[in-house]
């Protein structure tokens, strides 16, 4: 059974930074992607990053390019998401996310099969 754990939320002011960790049980890191989606309030769910961990491949969306990096440890079978110079629209339930092989853009959500519980980010000006 493939679980997603997220950590690493909280409060942060302006300019701050977080990282967020997502564990995975059950789950092989591969060559297929995962992601990592937000949700900001009122809105739909948004990739804010993408990468398969055994090619080093990433992408990143418009709104967090410089300031957000993924990385990932496969001994401990844990992704990672740092957040720096974090913005109040950052604010958000942030995710992370798994599939089984499938074609479909790694920004889609809707082709997502395992996701986390989520971790909040708060970040006021």
């Amino acid at each position: 059974q493939v679980q997603l754990v997220e950590s690493g939320g909280g409060s942060v002011q302006a300019g701050g930074s977080l990282r967020l960790s997502c564990a995975a049980s059950g789950y092989t890191f591969s060559r297929v992607c995962m992601s990592w989606f937000r949700q900001r309030p009122g809105k739909e769910r948004e990739a804010v990053a993408s990468f398969i961990v055994t090619s080093g491949w990433t992408d990143y969306a418009d709104s967090v390019k410089g300031r957000f990096t993924v990385s990932t440890d496969n001994a401990k079978n844990t992704v990672y998401l740092q957040l720096n110079s974090l913005k109040p629209e950052d604010t958000a339930m942030y995710f992370c996310a798994a599939r089984q092989p499938s074609g479909g853009k790694c920004s889609d959500p809707s082709t997502f099969r395992y996701w986390g519980q989520g971790t909040q980010v708060t970040v006021s000006s």
